[in-house]
């Protein structure tokens, strides 16, 4: 239960709603327990006139008593009601509320955690764990209230009929108490064996269907389905013995419950045929049997839900501990400051060295280098040099391990992390378009969503992909597919471009975002860039040397370290690695001529 205390901040925001509930919980359990005892009284009512031989009216005595006992039923089922819509609708609230925390939580949390974290996994947390929390939340509390404060009633009431009596009906309760530990217990490891079998299913399934195309480009189909199929087997067998101790659990509180009620028939009985008084007791009658026997009787629900309450707390519990793991965790990359970043006055690397998290080996070293407003900074280097690592560190995605990133000689982590952000336009590797209309994809990075259709087609014609939409019937309104499936890798990326030169940012980040153009469109897309790249900084990451070869500045990586920097020409007339590089491509593309 200790995970689920996360969760009580929510009791105490509609404590209103909590509140009311118990006390319509108590009243409709107070009209349930007078139930039995009108009942009892009626009998003891009808055999003394039996008894007496007076002239009755049997048929309007039984109506009479029908009525009354419908009426209790009524108030009782009225209050009823409103028990459920007043803590159920709470927990619909808790769930909205914990749905709600648990995003944010995902919008705050750094690169690194999703490094480390499955997509299903996180999907399976904030979907089938937090329905299970709702589950604690209202059903779990609702009928574990109503235990409580019905036992309560119920056992007051057989005290005032007969104290002996009802210390005999109660005895099977300790051993109750004792199959319910030990079963919880039970439950309680089996559950979270469940969710996390549960967890790595939802992952695999995630995962096949985002790589559907590889897996039919390879025909691994029956593979991942035969991987599927065991995650779902281990689940379902894991799920079925769960069941099995909660199908076990119930049938046993019932027949203890059962036990109970033959008690009550048997020993009150035996009080009605001695007909002996003890002391501070009333005489047994046939009525006080009949209303122990539904007073046992309204038990049984209650004591036969046990179960399935432990099994709905021991799941909530499992899943609150699994939601509680990252809902407690801070975010390595936080935003401290709300200083104004300066960007125009330019940005510096100092001694910037950097290893991901989990790891002890650096991917860069020592790296030092500035860029201006104006300028346009070039990394070229063979794959895992550490281009990526570096745009990641720009986008603050990362802090360096040692060294620092600064602005006017201060640590980029000393200004607002919001506004340095709004200042810069990111083109990833991997371009992710939603599956949306390409309007919408073009306007997602803008604060002012109502753009002129003027400004769209501008930013398109820059990136050179405003007549690939316009050949679209439906143009900027074409609903993409699940990341722009019905795109080619070429337009997604221009579409890309275009976003991050509607942002209009001062510092505009290209990772290696041209390499599924060919050199034509590519020197077209550089040469529209170029007519406005004195209104920002440019940093352009590439492996192709015709995308870097107009910049101000270009530094060559190896293995993290900088081992040459200049513009295209000094490089050249250096013959070192850049040389090299630009010899290779060159014979590569000529080779490509010859072939054509």
């Amino acid at each position: 239960m200790k995970s689920l205390r996360y969760i009580n901040k929510y009791f105490i925001k509609y404590k209103w709603r909590f509140l009311f509930g118990i006390l319509f919980t108590v009243v409709s359990n107070y009209f349930g327990v007078q139930m039995p005892a009108f009942f009892s009284s009626a009998i003891d009512q009808f055999q003394e006139q039996v008894k007496s031989n007076e002239p009755t009216d049997y048929l309007w005595l039984a109506l009479e008593l029908g009525a009354i006992y419908m009426g209790f039923s009524l108030l009782k089922g009225f209050f009823l009601f409103l028990m459920r819509q007043t803590i159920i609708v709470m927990s619909r609230y808790v769930e909205f509320d914990l749905k709600k925390e648990i995003y944010g939580q995902y919008q705050a949390l750094d690169q690194s955690f999703y490094k480390q974290n499955a997509t299903g996994d996180l999907m399976n947390r904030i979907s089938e764990d937090v329905g299970l929390v709702r589950m604690y939340a209202g059903p779990g509390i609702m009928y574990t209230i109503n235990l409580v404060v019905g036992f309560i009633l119920i056992v007051g009431k057989m005290i005032t009929i007969s104290p002996s009596l009802t210390v005999f009906v109660l005895l099977p309760l300790p051993v109750m108490s004792i199959l319910i530990y030990k079963v919880s217990s039970t439950m309680n490891k089996m559950s979270l064996e469940v969710q996390k079998e549960q967890s790595f299913l939802s992952t695999l399934a995630q995962e096949s269907f985002a790589g559907i195309r590889i897996i039919k480009a390879y025909q691994r189909e029956e593979q991942i389905t035969e991987k599927v199929s065991a995650s779902a087997e281990r689940y379902k067998n894991q799920s079925m013995r769960l069941v099995l101790v909660n199908a076990f659990f119930s049938p046993t509180i019932i027949f203890l419950i059962g036990l109970s009620s033959m008690i009550a028939i048997y020993y009150g009985g035996l009080l009605i045929i001695e007909d002996k008084i003890t002391p501070g007791e009333k005489k047994m009658t046939i009525g006080g049997i009949v209303a122990f026997i539904m007073y046992v009787t309204n038990l049984t629900w209650p004591f036969a839900s046990l179960g399935w309450i432990s099994s709905i707390i021991q799941r909530a519990a499992a899943s609150q501990q699994r939601i509680n793991e990252f809902l407690q965790r801070k975010p390595q990359i936080e935003d401290l400051s709300n200083a104004p970043c300066p960007l125009e006055n330019g940005l510096q690397f100092d001694n910037v060295s950097f290893a991901y998290p989990g790891s002890d080996t650096d991917v860069l070293h020592n790296l030092s280098f500035e860029i201006q407003k104006g300028q346009t900074l070039a990394f070229i280097g063979a794959t895992g040099s550490g281009k990526s690592t570096i745009c990641s560190l720009l986008a603050r995605h990362f802090d360096p391990t040692s060294g620092q990133i600064s602005i006017d000689s201060k640590s980029l982590p000393n200004y607002s992390l919001q506004n340095y952000r709004h200042k810069i336009g990111l083109v990833p590797q991997d371009v992710f378009l939603f599956s949306d209309t390409i309007a919408n994809n073009l306007k997602f990075g803008v604060e002012q969503k109502e753009l002129s259709s003027e400004e769209l087609e501008a930013a398109c014609k820059k990136a050179h992909v405003l007549h690939n939409i316009q050949d679209f019937q439906d143009g900027f309104q074409t609903i993409l597919g699940e990341r722009g499936v019905n795109l080619s890798g070429g337009q997604k990326q221009r579409i890309s471009i275009a976003r991050a030169l509607l942002r209009k940012p001062e510092l505009l980040i290209l990772d290696d975002c041209l390499s599924a153009v060919d050199t034509e469109t590519e020197e077209i897309i550089l040469d529209e860039l170029q007519k406005d790249a004195a209104t920002r900084a440019t940093i352009i990451v590439s492996h192709r040397i015709s995308s870097i070869r107009n910049a101000t500045k270009i530094i060559v990586l190896d293995k993290g370290c900088i081992v040459e920097t200049g513009t295209h020409e000094e490089l050249l007339s250096q013959k070192g690695a850049y040389y090299d590089m630009y010899q290779f491509q060159l014979e590569q593309e000529k080779k490509g001529e010859t072939e054509a």
